[in-house]
């Protein structure tokens, strides 16, 4: 009877085994800031809907729209560096210039804001800019390393 039992054979003799490694770096390369996806899109998410949580949609409208366009923009900034991360993170720089316009924005948008309108954009505008160095810096490493 012939032997068919399975044998583990080593790779390293596999004739692809070096374009193997190379595709296997690839897909892995550009997921130095997987953890900050999650957290961005969220970021986006709530600033999108924070006047209706913080009721303030009569008193400042124009921020009210504002923010809704800057949260669905932060939300779809961070779909880009889920699905294309290597061609996105290069814009980790124009997410830490949202976050700076999130922080101005209640003076130049808004109409004489009040604090808790204020604290929220200066809050969404910090954690952006948080955000957008994590994913610079992580993305200047793997540059680095290719």
């Amino acid at each position: 009877m012939a032997n068919v039992s399975p044998t583990r054979g080593d790779m390293t003799g596999h004739p692809d085994v070096s374009e193997m490694r190379a595709r296997y770096a690839r897909m892995l390369g550009g997921r130095d800031v997987a953890l900050v996806d999650g957290p961005v899109f969220l970021l986006g998410l709530y600033c999108a809907v924070s006047p209706w949580i913080l009721h303030y949609t009569t008193s400042q409208p124009a921020l009210v729209t504002h923010n809704l366009i800057v949260g669905i923009a932060i939300g779809l900034l961070a779909l880009g560096f889920t699905q294309t991360p290597e061609r996105m993170y290069g814009l980790s720089w124009a997410f830490c210039a949202v976050g700076i316009w999130m922080i101005v924005a209640p003076w130049v948008v808004g109409d004489s804001p009040d604090t808790g309108v204020a604290l929220n954009n200066i809050i969404i505008g910090g954690l952006a800019v948080i955000l957008g160095l994590l994913c610079t810096s992580a993305s200047a490493k793997s540059a680095t390393r290719t």
